[in-house]
């Protein structure tokens, strides 16, 4: 059963700037060419702003009563050691300088903040000491991993 489910969006505003910039760039690229060339440079870069926007639109986070799924992603509950909700100082520090190259991060550049997963080691191998996330609900989905953890038996986080 799933407990928490939050699909990312792009937000509306990249929809609305796509648009423009992808005419004035057709503009410029397709200045002086003869008649169907226009068209087809629009509309190819039109159809690769979608495309894009699409892609990045399609992730998602779950959290259930067994594990927290991000995209393809999947942390058994019983592996969680530390639960953070990140504010967006916390989010950049980790994303950038203070990142482990090992730890998993999940996001998208619109995101703003993000929720920190410790990771136990000694329950799950592969040498990924934690997990960042992206939301837009960070202590929503801090406490629904929360509350799956303490379903199923796991000590609280402290």
């Amino acid at each position: 059963m799933r407990e928490y489910r939050e699909r990312l969006h792009v937000p509306l505003a990249w929809w609305l700037l796509a648009l423009p910039s992808a005419l004035i760039i057709g503009a410029t690229v397709y200045a002086g060419l003869r008649w169907p060339w226009p068209i087809i440079i629009v509309g190819g870069l039109l159809a690769g702003c979608t495309a894009l926007l699409i892609s990045l639109g399609r992730g998602s986070v779950q959290v259930s009563t067994t594990a927290v799924r991000a995209g393809g992603a999947v942390l058994p509950l019983a592996a969680v050691r530390e639960v953070v909700a990140l504010d967006e100082p916390q989010t950049i520090a980790l994303r950038g300088p203070r990142a482990d190259p090992a730890a998993l991060l999940y996001s998208r550049p619109f995101l703003r903040e993000s929720v920190y997963l410790a990771v136990d080691p000694s329950v799950i191998g592969g040498g990924v000491p934690y997990w960042v996330i992206g939301t837009r609900h960070p202590a929503e989905l801090a406490a629904a991993v929360e509350r799956c953890r303490v379903q199923t038996g796991h000590e609280p986080v402290a």
